[in-house]
């Protein structure tokens, strides 16, 4: 009987000190300034510079955000997943299948389905800040598909 108390105090003990751990979860919140971004160069797009903010892209929902010097294009292409894109700064000229071409400002916001084919070019004579977010695994295919 001893012996079972024994374990019950551990395995409470463990709980308790698993605590702090759990609370470090990205998913628990985090407040960030945007000048703390550390930007390292994109592995496909060689104009764009990306950080990941949240998420495992590799495993589920992520949110990056990327930076693009005026002129820089990241060519069409689409991913599994549905992709949010907010522009913080900068003229984003945002491109998909079936919408219009439209330049977007700080604040512009456009959402594309998994599967759509889109592209962005950084316009204007100032860098492109943006946020993208992705519902689910990321993953991505060049070219206008279907």
């Amino acid at each position: 009987m001893n012996q079972q108390k024994n374990w019950k105090v551990i395995g409470w003990f463990a709980i308790f000190i698993s605590g702090p751990v759990l609370a470090e979860d990205p998913a628990m919140g985090t407040i960030k300034l945007l000048s703390s971004v550390r930007f390292l160069p994109d592995k496909d797009v060689k104009c764009l510079s990306s950080a990941l903010e949240t998420g495992d892209p590799t495993r589920g929902p992520s949110t990056f955000i990327l930076k693009a010097p005026p002129g820089c294009v990241v060519p069409w292409h689409y991913h599994t997943a549905e992709e949010q894109l907010i522009i913080i700064s900068g003229t984003v000229l945002a491109e998909m299948t079936g919408h219009p071409s439209t330049r977007l400002g700080a604040g512009g916001f456009a959402m594309m389905g998994g599967h759509m084919p889109h592209q962005f070019i950084c316009q204007g004579k100032s860098p492109c800040v943006m946020i993208v977010a992705f519902d689910r695994a990321y993953d991505i295919y060049w070219g206008k598909g279907r």
